[in-house]
């Protein structure tokens, strides 16, 4: 198993939300946790944790990936 810590910055939730879906169509991933902001900054943080050797279903191949 190789599972990475990724942090995720995004200028608001449902971006930062909407990257955490598409990574777990590949991988398996923890649930979201919930964003965080940090006072008088501009956007929001999400922290994930994803199994990269761990691929889902079959939204990858090989072939795909080299486009």
């Amino acid at each position: 198993m190789i599972v990475h810590i990724i942090d995720v910055t995004g200028l608001d939730d449902a971006t930062v939300l909407a990257f955490h879906a598409a990574i777990a169509h590949i991988w398996a991933t923890t649930p979201a946790e919930p964003t965080t902001r940090d006072a008088g900054q501009p956007g929001v943080r999400l922290r994930m944790h994803a199994d990269l050797g761990q691929i889902v279903g079959e939204a990858f191949s090989p072939e795909r990936a080299r486009g």
